[in-house]
């Protein structure tokens, strides 16, 4: 049995009130004997005004917000998965990218969200991640002391086929940090994640942002824990805080033996049309 950590939170437009948030949470997780926490995506900025905003997203070397949560890490000797940070790449384009931190500071694995968030949605949001953010082109896992962790963002989890090359590349336990909207979080949020835990029989957590924003977004929160089986193991609802949970690592041998799902994957070739 292990204790994980899960970080629901209303990130803002000031990236020092939101690392002292992230900060807190690293403290008051390590204290509470977790092996790992898991922040939400857009840990370090929430901010749909583009002209204030770009003064404000740096390079991964000069980012202050990574720098804090790899600080707080080594102090409070807690592994971090930092959901993701808005990171401007050389090129001068912009990466969703998530950071899996150790418990000495030492950034362990990056992945860049590969499915960018394109969307005009009933309700009259718009969204469209794709004028800003590059999408990643490589699925990543990284071993940590919870089990091979597998990366994803937010509307990866649309994409069956990204959670299914994670588990078979060894991943058993799948992270998906969010900043849903509420229509779709409402309607999409829980039946997708547990259709993907139990899929890929794993351990599934999503560190969800929520609550009303500086910037006046708003996100749907129920930051999610999911076991093997589907189960829901933690469900934070919408007030922001940190939420601790322990889980049965060995429960995903368990259920492999019962659905061997993953072995009896085939390759799918070209469709016949009749």
């Amino acid at each position: 049995m292990t204790g994980i950590a899960v970080l629901q939170m209303t990130a803002g437009i000031d990236p020092a009130a939101n690392a002292d948030t992230l900060a807190q949470a690293i403290a008051q997780a390590g204290a509470g004997g977790a092996a790992m926490l898991f922040t939400p995506e857009m840990s370090g900025l929430i901010d749909r005004d583009r002209a204030r905003a770009a003064a404000r997203l740096v390079g991964e070397d000069e980012d202050p917000v990574l720098a804090r949560v790899r600080a707080a890490a080594a102090e409070h000797r807690i592994w971090v998965h930092l959901g993701s940070l808005a990171i401007r790449r050389d090129d001068g384009r912009l990466a969703n990218r998530a950071y899996v931190i150790d418990d000495a500071g030492t950034i362990r694995a990056r992945y860049d969200k590969m499915h960018l968030f394109d969307v005009d949605l009933p309700s009259g949001e718009s969204w469209r991640e794709s004028a800003a953010y590059a999408a990643g082109e490589q699925a990543v896992v990284v071993d940590t002391p919870i089990g091979r962790l597998g990366l994803a963002i937010c509307y990866d989890l649309r994409f069956p086929a990204l959670f299914a090359a994670l588990s078979e590349a060894g991943a058993t336990i799948l992270s998906v940090p969010a900043a849903f909207t509420r229509p779709t979080g409402d309607a999409h949020w829980h039946v997708l994640l547990r259709a993907r835990a139990i899929e890929a029989g794993v351990h599934l957590v999503a560190a969800a942002q929520t609550g009303e924003h500086e910037d006046g977004r708003a996100t749907y929160g129920h930051s999610l824990v999911v076991g093997p089986w589907g189960e829901v193991l933690l469900d934070m609802g919408e007030p922001a805080g940190l939420g601790l949970v322990t889980i049965d690592t060995s429960a995903v041998t368990a259920v492999r033996e019962r659905l061997p799902t993953i072995r009896h994957r085939r390759a799918i070739g070209p469709v016949a049309r009749a």
